[in-house]
């Protein structure tokens, strides 16, 4: 059986966690490794975790994107559980480019299901890859910034490092 690696990289707006299976990025956030080890597989929950002083391919990506390469993430392999919608969801969220938003209505319809509004916000809600999977990136229908997992304050960094808002 594998093993999945955890590591840290300092971001602008704090340490940003997250937990690889070699190529592929399992679970990422701003809140601790037990809180990502909670959204991983039942499988990869059952997998050894080791410690890595920092994960170098990734690592690099991480800060690209921080450097300004705003579309540094779209080539990374990622994995997450979830329901059919939600997989649809997190898809749509992954297509939408840097420096754009779309709300949670418009979310719903790209994943499948217009009338699904909560759902997409659910989906948001249970994305563990943040913020590679740009759930930052939706908005509410009224122009307003919405939720954000990990505060309206990294939202809003994200958003002004996007050049979204000002």
């Amino acid at each position: 059986m594998q093993l999945l690696t955890q590591f840290k990289v300092g971001t602008p707006i704090g340490q940003l966690y997250l937990i690889t299976d070699e190529r592929t990025l399992l679970a990422a956030g701003y809140s601790n490794f037990a809180a990502l080890c909670e959204k991983l597989s039942p499988a990869d929950k059952l997998r050894k975790l080791i410690s890595a002083q920092r994960g170098t391919w990734l690592a690099t990506v991480i800060e690209d994107y921080f450097d300004g390469d705003l579309n540094a993430f779209k080539s990374l392999q990622v994995r997450q559980p979830g329901n059919e919608f939600s997989q649809r969801a997190w898809q749509a969220m992954r297509k939408i480019p840097a420096g754009k938003v779309i709300t949670y209505a418009e979310l719903a319809a790209k994943s499948g299901s217009a009338a699904a509004v909560r759902a997409a916000g659910t989906a948001c809600g249970r994305n563990a890859i943040a913020p590679i999977i740009p759930c930052h990136r939706i908005i509410r229908s009224d122009g307003a910034l919405g939720n954000y997992g990990y505060g309206v304050r990294k939202k809003e960094w994200l958003l002004r490092h996007e050049g979204v808002i000002e």
